[in-house]
């Protein structure tokens, strides 16, 4: 509606500055027609007044004896009133009115302007707002003896414009085609901008639009070659948390992290980028346009949270599938053993093996009373032991039974940590990992050592914002999402997760026992 709005004002304005534009030319070349002919026929008239004066025998001969000048007055009086002249005046050749009907003008010096009598030419002009005819008087010797000068009123303004009325006929037909044509071009331009669409046509789609923009279920964000805000909906707005005035602001000032504006403002190209907010995994897309950019958003939180689901299982099936083979090999070891008829051979094996399993599990819940975390770890080392890679647990590690929302949250930091460390120790026999689980009054802090490579110094500060796993950034591979759901996870409760090198990475992640309100 407020597309039509603007659009009505700007057709009311063109209209507006037409039919002003046609009056002025009309009144405008009224008034100038009306002046010419005003001009060209009341100055013939009072110059013919003038020199029929002028050429009178009284008058000339009043003028050339001083004595006789008091007949002067009948002559002037008696030509303006038969020619209908406002004023007809007679000078001495000195200038000074002998005779006017203005009886404050005798004795004064008669205005001439630009007027050439002196040289003993008629002229016509106007002077102080009178349309002027002068002609001199000459003498029987030749000689200038006077001057009559006859005079009318120019008309105003509008009273010129009154008394033409062919010209304002005129410039009324030329201002009709000046109108059409303006009209025309007036549809022409409205018709391009609006490409070809009725108003109601722009009514509907408009509505169409917003319905359309309001009712998808991906969010859709309108930026402008300045990164404003331009359009938003109701999906992008709850997607990304923004405030109700976004729109109109830059996305600086959105208060997004620095993953989604690098996303939002071009700085970081690519499909289905991913970034995370308020708890959220969202996949985004940005479209440059001729004047800035589209943005789609698209919620990817629970296919994130399937994935981890199934990567859990797929972790809960290689564990199984790693306990097993291990338990093939052992089986298959004491079978062999009691074939050799080595019984006290298969005895010490069995103890052995029974005492190196008792010892993991009997150190795990010394320490780890949360039967989830510790039976998480209890898996984890039979996956570890597969890939050759020892698993143990740091001295001074204790964690006690805590509320289920904390240890979910405590498996998936622990379980990610661990994951990563394994992924960057593949292919390492004889590596290790350590685990180091402590909790205070306040928080339980988790660390997690392993004795790799470690992190490249380049990513190590954007490892959990872009969500890298460190193998698949060695090798220059597909970034993952553990360690950053482990960030996700971190912040959400108030806590915080780093990394840094001593001989090999060490993450240390701390949750807050107390949660905090997610934003």
């Amino acid at each position: 509606m407020g597309a039509q709005g603007s659009l009505a004002r700007q057709l009311l304005g063109w209209q507006l500055i037409i039919v002003f534009a046609l009056l002025a030319c009309v009144f405008g070349y009224s008034a100038v027609q009306s002046d010419r002919t005003f001009t060209d026929t009341q100055g013939r008239k009072r110059l013919a007044v003038a020199e029929q004066v002028a050429a009178t025998a009284g008058v000339r001969a009043s003028l050339a004896d001083p004595i006789r000048r008091d007949a002067l007055p009948a002559f002037a009086e008696s030509a303006r009133t038969l020619s209908g002249a406002d004023s007809v005046i007679i000078a001495a050749p000195d200038r000074i009115v002998l005779t006017s009907p203005d009886p404050n003008q005798l004795r004064t010096r008669l205005p001439l302007g630009a007027s050439t009598v002196l040289q003993g030419r008629a002229w016509v002009g106007e002077i102080s707002g009178q349309l002027v005819a002068h002609v001199p008087v000459i003498g029987d010797a030749g000689q200038i003896v006077g001057i009559v000068a006859a005079g009318t009123e120019t008309p105003g303004f509008f009273e010129g414009v009154a008394n033409s009325p062919s010209a304002a006929l005129t410039m009324l037909g030329i201002a009709t085609v000046v109108g059409v044509a303006g009209s025309l071009l007036l549809t022409w331009r409205v018709k391009r901008q609006t490409l070809g669409m009725e108003p109601r046509e722009i009514t509907a789609l408009a509505e169409h639009r917003e319905a359309l923009l309001h009712g998808i279920k991906e969010g859709v964000l309108g930026l402008d070659d300045q990164h404003r805000v331009t359009l938003v909906n109701d999906q992008a707005r709850d997607l990304l948390a923004l405030p109700a005035d976004c729109v109109g602001r830059p996305v600086e000032e959105l208060g997004l992290n620095e993953r989604l504006t690098d996303v939002l403002t071009g700085r970081a190209h690519g499909v289905d980028q991913i970034g995370l907010r308020a708890g959220r995994v969202l996949a985004l897309n940005r479209m440059p346009i001729a004047r800035g950019a589209v943005v789609t958003l698209r919620d990817r939180t629970e296919l994130a949270a399937l994935r981890e689901e199934l990567e859990a299982t797929s972790r809960a099936t290689d564990t199984l599938r790693a306990q097993a083979h291990e338990f093939s090999n052992r089986l298959h070891t004491i079978a062999g053993l009691i074939e050799l008829g080595e019984y006290d051979e298969v005895r010490h094996y069995v103890d052995l093996v029974s005492e190196a399993q008792t010892k993991w599990h009997e150190e795990v819940t010394a320490h780890i009373a949360d039967s989830a975390v510790a039976a998480l770890l209890i898996a984890k080392a039979s996956l570890a032991a597969e890939r050759g890679v020892g698993l143990r647990l740091a001295p001074g590690t204790r964690l006690d039974d805590v509320d289920d929302q904390l240890s979910a949250d405590l498996v998936t930091v622990v379980g990610n940590l661990v994951d990563n460390a394994l992924d960057a120790l593949a292919g390492r026999d004889g590596d290790w990992i350590e685990v180091e689980i402590r909790q205070d009054a306040g928080a339980v802090s988790v660390v997690v050592r392993d004795s790799g490579p470690g992190v490249a110094l380049e990513i190590a500060t954007e490892v959990f914002t872009h969500g890298f796993t460190t193998k698949a950034a060695e090798h220059g591979g597909q970034r993952g999402l553990g360690l950053a759901l482990t960030r996700q996870t971190c912040l959400r409760r108030g806590g915080s997760v780093a990394v840094h090198n001593a001989d090999g990475a060490v993450f240390t992640a701390v949750l807050p026992t107390r949660a905090e309100v997610p934003r």
